[in-house]
């Protein structure tokens, strides 16, 4: 232990470990560098669960969804990343569905896809609205 003068007249004595360095270290990190998840076109948001360490000029965590649904069939692609702008924007076609989410804290972009999706409703609705314009411009 060594002794730091205590401006009371008293002693303040502080312990000092071999893991100083390391925790300063470790604050350093954690006040000035983002963490995000990462992955790049995946089906399923179980394989964007792995963490990386963003670059000094990015600043944000960003998920971006596409979806896609004809019928019984339908996909959809997750990535996510790191990224030094903020490109939150959404779109939904009924058939397809893109979105982009952004956010700026430790691990804020866990989940796997945001509020824009490809509605079933609105792709049935679509369907038949197809069929109907099929049917009469046979007549």
């Amino acid at each position: 232990m060594r002794d730091i003068p205590w401006d009371r007249g008293g002693d303040l004595r502080v312990r000092t470990s071999s893991h100083q360095p390391l925790n300063e270290v470790c604050l350093s990190l954690a006040a000035h560098t983002l963490v995000c998840f990462s992955c790049s076109d995946a089906s399923s948001n179980w394989a964007c669960l792995t963490p990386v360490k963003c670059a000094e000029n990015e600043n944000h965590c960003v998920t971006t969804y596409v979806g896609v649904g004809l019928g019984g069939k339908s996909g959809q692609s997750i990535s996510k990343g790191c990224s030094p702008i903020c490109p939150s924007a959404g779109i939904n076609l009924g058939i397809a569905a893109a979105s982009v989410y952004c956010c700026d804290s430790f691990l804020c972009n866990i989940s796997g896809s945001s509020s824009v999706r490809a509605s079933s409703t609105i792709l049935a609705l679509g369907i038949l609205i197809s069929f109907i314009y099929v049917l009469q411009a046979r007549q």
